[in-house]
């Protein structure tokens, strides 16, 4: 049930930055300006060619400054620093010709958010050539019960354990809510695996989303495959916007030509074992997401020399 991982996509010498696909993030918040940043480098770092990254224009300058390698799409923003409702003609205009996109790295909460997350979303799944979507965070907890069935299935969801919580019990609260949680949080044993398992397929096949449950042994799932990446990671990847790289990583893995549940199961793969190696330098205490973008080449060449 582990899986096997894909092998490395090649870069062919006759090629430019547009045959390695171009990544759309969408994120980003007054105060918020690292998570998108982190997400636009990781999709670059693993190989897509080009990142653009829509952001509200109360931090353009920040994002820019943070991810110089990036396009920056200003967007309008709210009196809260946040993307405003209006800027949804402006992604649907940005979103033709793009290769992948996310959306939710550090993007808060409003009622006009939760509404643009769920058009932009359903505009998404009827673009042509679109390899494929990750919703991280934020993006998430906008869905809470109105999660869509995707028809076609290249949307991905990246919850941990609260966040899924939230997506399986809809608006509901309180008890429900905790219940699930504990499941899923609850201390691992066999039987703790196999209900993660069984309760991520089955949301998986009721939406039609390739969904990673992200923790200890995270789970990838397109509802029916299943892959668990035992084989890297560890507590100290515990840490701010370690989950904003692993949504960029698997964006760009998406632009960069991967199916979309061989960029889910890399992508998670590699982002272990960045933090693994960024770990043999920090220790776990002090390692945080600037380290495991660092590490990322790190990863994929000793994928690669697997390979090899």
């Amino acid at each position: 049930m582990m899986g096997v991982l894909p092998e490395y996509l090649r870069r062919e010498l006759y090629s430019h930055k547009g045959d390695y696909g171009v990544v759309l993030g969408v994120g980003g918040s007054f105060g918020m300006s690292g998570a998108i940043s982190f997400a636009g480098r990781a999709s670059l770092l693993v190989g897509a060619g080009l990142s653009r990254l829509a952001a509200p224009d109360s931090i353009y300058d920040v994002v820019a400054g943070l991810c110089p390698e990036s396009t920056i799409i200003p967007l309008p923003s709210d009196r809260n620093g946040k993307i405003s409702l209006r800027a949804f003609d402006v992604l649907i205009d940005r979103a033709n010709g793009v290769s992948s996109v996310f959306i939710g790295a550090g993007l808060g909460r409003s009622a006009g958010l939760d509404r643009l997350t769920f058009n932009f979303l359903s505009y998404l799944g009827g673009v042509v050539n679109l390899s494929g979507v990750v919703v991280d965070a934020d993006g998430l907890n906008a869905l809470c019960g109105c999660v869509p069935v995707f028809v076609k299935r290249n949307v991905i969801f990246t919850p941990h354990a609260a966040e899924f919580s939230r997506l399986i019990c809809g608006a509901a609260s309180g008890a429900e809510f905790n219940e699930t949680l504990s499941k899923i949080q609850e201390k691992y044993d066999r039987s703790n695996l196999t209900y993660r398992i069984n309760v991520t397929k089955k949301f998986a096949q009721e939406h039609n989303i390739v969904t990673v449950l992200k923790g200890h042994e995270t789970i990838v799932t397109d509802g029916d495959e299943v892959f668990i990446n035992n084989m890297s990671g560890n507590p100290g990847m515990a840490t701010g916007g370690s989950g904003d790289v692993l949504t960029g990583m698997i964006a760009g893995l998406l632009a960069r030509g991967f199916s979309v549940f061989d960029a889910a199961k890399l992508g998670v793969y590699l982002h272990g074992a960045a933090g693994d190696a960024a770990e043999k330098f920090y220790g776990q205490e002090s390692l945080i997401a600037t380290h495991i973008l660092e590490h990322i080449p790190t990863a994929i060449k000793n994928l690669k020399n697997n390979y090899d």
